[in-house]
């Protein structure tokens, strides 16, 4: 017979949940250490990318799952390079409540040089652009294992698609960028306080 004290048996459920957590938790601690090295994170996934690329190249292959990594990496750059807090989005709800019979008397974010200060918060942080970008392209170099995902496709059209694609993406972004005067980069000279000069 059992005594009271002997713990419950485990149930297979359990000990799958068990490990699943366990995994999760060495997983995030992983991804903690890897925080602060920015540099080395984006030529880990440089080097991935080039893998990934050669891997194309040498097989003539695998020409859709090349072009649907591109299109969701440029979703991510854009994502990164935008503002949280959109200032088109800001006047079009103006606007709309302009239109409506609202006051135009609305308090309105900074826009010139004396007010107040306005740091840039990206729409996606860096650490996500990076995460997304590495685990999208560890897939994709996954996809090129079986020949399922490749489709025969003319590869010339896609790449010019996608350089029009980029021009004309990155063309809108920049003249966003320029409309409402904003940089997504620290440029220019950094202060440090507290050290010597």
């Amino acid at each position: 017979m059992m005594s009271s004290d002997d713990p419950p048996a485990s149930t297979p459920f359990q000990s799958v949940q068990a490990s699943f957590s366990k995994f999760q938790r060495q997983y995030q601690q992983t991804l903690d250490r890897w925080t602060p090295h920015v540099l080395q994170r984006w030529l880990s996934t440089l080097g991935l990318l080039a893998v990934f690329m050669l891997r194309i190249v040498l097989s003539q292959g695998w020409y859709i799952v090349c072009y649907g990594l591109a299109i969701y990496l440029l979703n991510l750059l854009l994502a990164f390079l935008q503002p949280k807090f959109d200032p088109s989005l800001q006047d079009d709800l103006l606007a709309d409540e302009i239109e409506e019979g609202g006051s135009e008397e609305t308090p309105t974010l900074p826009s010139q040089r004396d007010d107040e200060f306005r740091p840039f918060v990206r729409r996606l942080p860096e650490w996500q652009f990076w995460l997304s970008a590495t685990r999208a392209t560890l897939i994709s170099i996954l996809c090129t294992t079986s020949e399922m995902f490749d489709v025969p496709v003319y590869w010339p059209i896609l790449v010019i698609y996608f350089c029009v694609l980029f021009a004309l993406t990155m063309r809108r972004q920049i003249q966003h960028m320029i409309k409402y005067k904003y940089i997504p980069f620290d440029i220019g000279r950094k202060a440090r306080y507290g050290g010597s000069k």
